[in-house]
């Protein structure tokens, strides 16, 4: 069957399923401003976990970027739990 592209429907239906994929896929790093907003803190907080080693980065040339594998694993270290979750 085709639909109105004359594209057939399931060729279609694979396109944009490939295409929300790709366009789903995490960052392996992000910039420094974009991890302060991704964790709700400022720049100089940021700073701070990174120099205790709390969060990894990488340089490149002259920017910062900032492993997004470390922001999530920080949240996980860092999380809470109710007495019940126990």
């Amino acid at each position: 069957m085709k639909g109105p592209t004359g594209m057939a429907i399931s060729g279609a239906n694979d396109q944009r399923v490939t295409e929300k994929r790709q366009t789903d896929m995490e960052p392996i790093a992000i910039r420094v401003h974009e991890a302060c907003r991704y964790l709700g803190i400022g720049r100089s907080t940021l700073y701070v976990l990174i120099g205790e080693g709390e969060i990894e980065f990488i340089k490149l040339g002259n920017s910062t970027l900032v492993l997004t594998q470390s922001l999530r694993s920080l949240v996980e270290r860092r999380r809470f739990f109710t007495a019940t979750e126990y």
